[in-house]
């Protein structure tokens, strides 16, 4: 099967793209949380990397994570703590004419999605939350606590190198050698 979105090939299962969080993959039924959550992963999709909607987004993720909470589907929870942190970081950018000071709570939430996407043997969720982590660690000179980690997950992926987000990590790995 392949993703009408940004032409990945996916798992005939997968109810979305991998990639994207495209909805819209054939069979796919929508329940609960994930008739909501689509609404935030566009909208999100549409802020990132604006400014000036950095605390629409954060307004988003808290709704997004109420609905993970309501209804007790938690497919997306680790992805949405990670994309909180995310959010935090670059408002705390946009809020400084300076380099942020190191976020403590965007670590907190990199650290909760890698636990969470753990608990879930969901790999793509940690591999993501993992990049984040290592790139905030990178940025605030612990770039040696996390290349293990990213390293570790990295390697449990025997397929899909040519993926956005391997490519991403090994990018990474690169980087913290």
């Amino acid at each position: 099967m392949r993703c009408p979105q940004c032409d990945l090939d996916s798992p005939d299962e997968m109810k979305f793209c991998g990639e994207c969080v495209h909805t819209g993959l054939a069979g796919w039924q929508a329940t609960g949380a994930e008739v909501a959550l689509p609404h935030f992963f566009a909208l999100q999709a549409e802020i990132r990397g604006r400014d000036e909607h950095v605390g629409e987004g954060l307004t988003l993720l808290d709704e997004a994570l109420s609905v993970v909470e309501k209804n007790g589907e938690r497919y997306y929870e680790a992805e949405l703590y990670r994309m909180k942190g995310e959010f935090l970081i670059q408002q705390a950018k946009v809020a400084s004419l300076q380099p942020p000071a190191p976020s403590p709570q965007a670590e907190e939430y990199f650290l909760k999605a890698i636990e969470i996407a753990q608990e879930q043997k969901a790999k793509f969720w940690e591999l993501r939350a993992a990049k984040s982590l290592g790139r905030l660690w990178h940025e605030q000179g612990r770039g040696v606590e996390a290349r293990p980690m990213i390293q570790e997950i990295h390697d449990w992926f025997t397929e899909g190198f040519g993926t956005a987000d391997l490519q991403e990590a090994k990018t990474l790995l690169d980087t913290l050698a």
